[in-house]
């Protein structure tokens, strides 16, 4: 029951550093740097000492209406993940691992609970590929997409590095981006808790109900 404690620079280091190339078949789906972990600790979940403040960013909703992150998840349990809708697997895989725990919860908290995508590859995501690809995982969540710079810009105050899309020696078209998913409290708006890519579907089902609250998981 052990949660892992971390200095935010430490983590913001490591953070920048880690990218996938989701689907790409090579080493480079390997983190390039990884957090020392507290020994014996089984916890997905990671407490920052120093929450981060969340992303100014306005972009473009499943709708095609602008959608303002600070202005409409304020005061809202948040979980925002940075990925791709053609990702065959990391990305597909964390959402479905949320949207499953998200379905345990009592409606009320599942209505309250904003799980925000922000696509790493906006020329073929687009609003409508978006919402199609989400409707598919929890119709809830709320997908964005906009300029590349814009959307890199902001996943860096995270500590998430973004590359742009480019195409692996196979010739496919991949999107190397950090796999954290960073969660909000809904007491402060900051960014408190952090999961990596091996967060699972029991990681999520157990931390989710505290997260809702803005308590420590």
């Amino acid at each position: 029951m052990r949660t892992k404690t971390f200095a935010a620079a430490a983590l913001l280091a490591a953070a920048s550093l880690t990218l996938t190339a989701c689907g790409s078949g090579d080493d480079s789906n390997k983190p390039v740097a990884v957090v020392s972990e507290e020994a014996g600790s089984d916890k997905a979940a990671t407490v920052l000492d120093k929450p981060f403040e969340k992303p100014d960013l306005v972009l473009t909703d499943t709708q095609g209406k602008k959608y303002d992150l600070r202005k409409e998840t304020e005061g809202k349990p948040t979980l925002i993940y940075f990925g791709y809708t053609h990702c065959p697997d990391v990305c597909p895989l964390t959402m479905n691992n949320i949207a499953v725990a998200t379905k345990q919860l009592p409606k009320a908290e599942q209505d309250d609970l904003r799980v925000v995508f922000v696509t790493t590859d906006p020329e073929r995501d687009t609003p409508a590929e978006l919402g199609k690809w989400l409707k598919g995982i929890d119709s809830r969540f709320v997908g964005l997409t906009g300029d590349f710079a814009t959307v890199q810009a902001g996943a860096r105050t995270l500590g998430i590095s973004i590359d742009p899309p480019h195409k692996d020696k196979n010739g496919k078209i991949v999107s190397e981006h950090g796999t954290q998913v960073i969660a909000f409290s809904p007491k402060t708006d900051g960014g408190y808790v952090l999961y990596g890519e091996d967060a699972t579907v029991q990681d999520y089902t157990k931390d989710l109900p505290k997260i809702v609250k803005g308590e420590n998981p």
